[in-house]
């Protein structure tokens, strides 16, 4: 699985952050920093500094983040042909994120700025809930010129996180370059408040650039104010695929009106924190893969499973060559 010269590849752009992991005993913190549970919402560097400072007894861990790296990260571990672009900070945490993705075998295209590295305090409540505040220092200062037509050459997939929305005129050309250039353009919707304060834009952003959507079933709703099973109809109408994650249930992908149901896998949840760019790896690696929907949907759903029964956005090292021989298995049936 791991000869993939001749599979297609994938450019993933994001919010290059480090996320800190941190393990709540109640939801007093977010009450305490009006943070709407289950969101993410952005805070500036002071407030950044205040939470770190206040959960610092219940932190756990600090690894690289942002949604669309956490999807590459994935879909290297998979054996998918990836790279990613965003901007880092000279410093220690700016490192933290080249190495890692260097020792995965992505290709990195980065930008650097003198701002910080940004950071993502990502509180997990006692029911695996998880509620972020993200501070962007470098990564909110990606620029549209950051991205020549040569940075799209190597790839056939565009893979864009929606809160790089926050910035109209990045993510619009970022976005017209790879429909531009032939990539078949993939957005993750990201967060319910970002579609909501930009639902039009959005819209126009799907319609006239984007072959394939993931969304949430809150993202779903706050898109189409329709539940999963409309939304995904509706959603799919715009582009070439939509697919709407419905939590323990599963999810949905419309392709050509045509709904197929993707069950969920049975799963220990300890932190649901990148579950979503997990499924979105797994389903991803199966299309460039050539899979039918329903493998890429099963891997996606296995993906996703494993995600949550660690505290943080990525499966450990350890977990991968038995989870790898699950993944050859659907594969290859």
């Amino acid at each position: 699985m791991h000869d993939n010269t001749t599979f297609p590849a994938l450019l993933g752009v994001g919010n290059a952050l480090v996320d800190i992991m941190i393990s709540l005993p109640d939801d007093e913190p977010l009450h305490q920093f009006q943070l709407p549970r289950g969101s993410m919402t952005l805070v500036d560097g002071v407030r950044s500094g205040d939470i770190y400072r206040a959960t610092h007894a219940w932190q756990k861990s600090m690894t690289t983040g942002g949604s669309a790296a956490n999807t590459i990260h994935t879909l290297a571990s998979l054996g998918g042909r990836c790279g990613y672009a965003g901007k880092i900070g000279h410093d220690e945490l700016g490192d933290v994120f080249r190495g890692e993705f260097a020792t995965k075998g992505v290709t990195t295209h980065l930008s650097y700025s003198n701002s910080g590295t940004g950071r993502v305090m990502a509180m997990v409540s006692p029911d695996s809930e998880r509620t972020m505040a993200t501070y962007l220092g470098a990564a909110g200062e990606l620029l549209p010129e950051e991205f020549p037509d040569a940075l799209m050459e190597p790839y056939d997939y565009l893979y864009v996180e929606g809160y790089l929305v926050q910035d109209h005129r990045l993510i619009e050309t970022i976005l017209e370059k790879g429909r531009k250039k032939g990539l078949r353009v993939v957005i993750d919707l990201s967060s319910y408040n970002i579609v909501t304060q930009n639902r039009d834009f959005l819209e126009h952003l799907v319609t006239d650039y984007v072959d394939i959507v993931f969304a949430n079933e809150e993202e779903a709703l706050a898109f189409t104010g329709l539940p999963p099973e409309e939304a995904v109809t509706a959603i799919g109408k715009m582009c070439d695929m939509a697919i709407v994650k419905t939590g323990k249930t599963g999810s949905l992908v419309c392709r050509n009106n045509q709904v197929t149901r993707i069950f969920a896998l049975k799963a220990h949840s300890i932190d649901t924190t990148g579950a979503g760019d997990s499924y979105a790896a797994g389903f991803l690696f199966g299309l460039t893969q050539d899979l039918p929907i329903e493998k890429c949907g099963q891997i996606a759903s296995l993906v996703a499973a494993r995600t949550v029964e660690f505290m943080g956005a990525k499966i450990p090292d350890a977990e991968w060559p038995v989870l790898l021989e699950k993944v050859k298995s659907i594969t290859e049936v």
